[in-house]
């Protein structure tokens, strides 16, 4: 089980110049966002009204034209940042090559998320792995990416994302699973789940498979999941 508070990290999927609706991973069917959190599906008023509902320390964003493959949507990310100061960005940006991270980085916008989806072997994973985040994809029953970045922990940085496309914005419930098989293969790891919560109730199993905090989206834009939750009430 992990210790310490439950670290629940709201999400924002850019596609667009706007904040989109995921669902089931998707991508090119999502849709800008309706959300009472929020007057428009412009970043940064998601921003603060995710970050309004339930106080976070980091925020991730996932710039779903960069990972298929088009330009960064640097005018999204900036728009966040200066709209939640003070919270750190995870951002998955389909990085894939070293002058990809050196560049974002190189930006202050935040901590590089690598997708195992983008990547061709492990090379880019190791490189960064003392500053980098893991996002172990996985779409249904089949990993994205190099095998061994799924079976291999020692390449592992401190911080893991496991991310089940399939069950993205669709409540079925987290992937406790695939969870309790990462934390099997690392102890030491931080893991956070994505896809699939429903709301608190998802939390004390999340934290029996080992789950150091989770990604939510839906959830929360639904009401679902709020700051009483989390003892923040």
């Amino acid at each position: 089980m992990s210790e310490g508070p439950f670290d629940v990290v709201p999400v924002i999927d850019l596609r667009g110049g706007l904040v989109v609706r995921a669902r089931a991973g998707a991508r090119d069917t999502y849709a800008p966002i309706e959300t009472p959190l929020s007057p428009s599906a412009e970043p940064a008023a998601v921003a603060r009204g995710l970050v309004a509902a339930v106080p976070a320390r980091r925020l991730y964003v996932a710039d779903l034209d960069a990972i298929a493959g088009r330009p960064a949507d640097i005018a999204g990310l900036r728009a966040i940042a200066a709209a939640c100061p003070g919270i750190e960005l995870w951002v998955d940006a389909g990085f894939a090559t070293g002058e990809a991270v050196a560049d974002f980085l190189s930006l202050g916008l935040g901590r590089a998320v690598l997708g195992s989806e983008s990547q061709a072997d492990v090379t880019l994973v190791r490189r960064f792995r003392a500053d980098a985040i893991l996002s172990l994809d996985s779409r249904g029953e089949v990993p994205l990416g190099p095998a061994p970045l799924h079976e291999d922990a020692s390449l592992w940085p401190d911080d893991v994302i496991v991310m089940t496309l399939a069950r993205v914005g669709l409540g079925l419930g987290p992937d406790l699973e695939r969870i309790a098989a990462a934390r099997r293969l690392s102890p030491r790891a931080k893991l956070y789940a994505a896809g699939g919560l429903r709301g608190p109730e998802d939390l004390p199993a999340l934290r029996r498979a080992g789950a150091a905090g989770a990604l939510v989206a839906s959830a929360i834009h639904d009401g679902r999941l709020r700051r009483e939750h989390l003892g923040l009430g």
